[in-house]
């Protein structure tokens, strides 16, 4: 089969060096790829949103297969293109990337599903959105209705921070028009973990779970990132937690959307919290999670691409995966200043001797070769350090061992990845 992976981050750098194990596998390409997706497939220039250059990539050149990895081109309609040239693909619809693409459009399908989820109000004049915002109290959370690149969503634990928060993102259009709309909601408390199923329209194929660290710096602290690190199994996703999620929070969605005439095919993305009254629904994206994907692909044993292809294709009734019985867990190294403004095309060294660490992928998520031909960071995130082993302890250990090979000054990451379950093991 000849595949298209779009997309040029760490996730498709995950989904590429997967795809690449495949028995089934003729050629993989990358739009638009990264420095080390080079290693595995073939970097097309073409730009993920670049939606029409991408459908026409994939028919001159018979893709069997196009897997989109990022959100933004699906909400654009790339899916939609590629069905109606006659390409299959693995990813939702336009009408269905909305559970991504409008928080609002998500918080509306999840209460009509009768999915836990936090109480919320949607929002278009900012006097409105202040006097709930009053009325309810903080701690409280607003959210940019469209997508903001995993940025707009402000916790508020007082009132002024909640309310500075409005100003910022409907007055002062800081996510641009992404903040025409506003979803305020409640504040939930607990552990937050991640959920995906792979979906074809009315099956719900749970993988298994994985944690991610959202704020940049240890203990939890700082400001929301995309993700600082993840690891997998999550302790707290426990065999029977995990079937009361597929049940009450993905199955449901699952039903109301091909009810709609929205059935949703691709990746189901739940962020979830772990309350004291059970899981509840935070959000759901439309594409595997960046971190997470480096460290499900880590542990998938199964071969990816007939999976995907049968997602694709409405048959994945009956098919179980086989993963490992290690843990994998990956390191975000990031530029410094990240999630602000950080320093570009900085060069990276010593990544070779890091991957030489048994167990070791580093998977690139910002990366680019320059003139000379070094790696360089061109992002904010840039390199995901991902390790796996017999326990947590091992997998972390390996991990740290290679970032501190890795020689970039400018660069930065998180100490304390996977620091709850290695409380749990200890």
């Amino acid at each position: 089969m000849k595949v298209l992976v779009v997309g040029g981050g760490g996730r498709e750098h995950a989904l590429c060096w997967k795809l690449k194990q495949s028995p089934l596998l003729t050629q993989l390409w990358c739009a638009p790829g990264n420095a080390g997706i080079a290693d595995v497939a073939e970097c097309v220039a073409v730009a993920a949103e670049d939606v029409d250059a991408l459908v026409a990539f994939a028919r001159d050149n018979a893709a069997d297969l196009v897997v989109v990895g990022p959100e933004a081109p699906l909400v654009l309609g790339l899916a939609d293109k590629l069905k109606a040239a006659g390409i299959k693909v693995f990813g939702p619809s336009a009408a269905a990337a909305a559970l991504e693409g409008s928080k609002g459009f998500m918080k509306d399908v999840v209460w009509k599903s009768g999915i836990p989820t936090a109480w919320y109000g949607r929002f278009t004049d900012m006097d409105s959105a202040k006097a709930f915002i009053r009325e309810k109290g903080a701690p409280i959370v607003v959210k940019t209705d469209g997508l903001a690149a995993g940025k707009g969503v402000v916790v508020a634990m007082t009132l002024d921070e909640a309310l500075k928060a409005v100003d910022d993102m409907m007055g002062d259009k800081v996510f641009g028009d992404a903040g025409s709309e506003l979803v305020i909601e409640e504040f939930l408390d607990g552990e937050e973990i991640s959920f995906f199923a792979l979906c074809d329209g009315k099956t719900a194929l749970p993988l298994v779970g994985a944690q991610d660290h959202k704020r940049v710096g240890d203990g939890d602290t700082g400001p929301n990132t995309g993700g600082m690190g993840a690891y997998s199994p999550a302790p707290v996703l426990t065999p029977e937690l995990q079937a009361e999620v597929l049940e009450r929070c993905m199955l449901p969605a699952v039903r109301t959307m091909a009810e709609d005439g929205k059935p949703f095919t691709g990746v189901l993305f739940a962020g979830l919290m772990i309350t004291s009254q059970g899981p509840k629904l935070l959000e759901y994206n439309v594409r595997f999670g960046d971190p997470e994907c480096q460290v499900l692909m880590a542990r998938l044993k199964s071969d990816l691409l007939p999976v995907l292809l049968a997602g694709a294709e409405g048959n994945l009734a009956g098919i179980e995966l086989e993963w490992r019985d290690d843990c994998a867990l990956v390191v975000v190294m990031a530029a410094e200043g990240y999630p602000g403004s950080y320093k570009k095309n900085t060069v990276i060294r010593g990544l070779d001797d890091a991957n030489a660490v048994e167990g070791v992928a580093v998977l690139h998520a910002g990366t680019a070769r320059n003139a000379e031909g070094e790696i360089i960071a061109t992002g904010g995130r840039v390199l995901g350090v991902t390790a796996y082993g017999a326990t947590v302890k091992e997998a972390r250990e390996r991990a740290y061992q290679a970032v501190d090979r890795i020689r970039w000054p400018e660069g930065f990451c998180r100490r304390d990845i996977a620091w709850r379950a290695l409380a749990r093991e200890s």
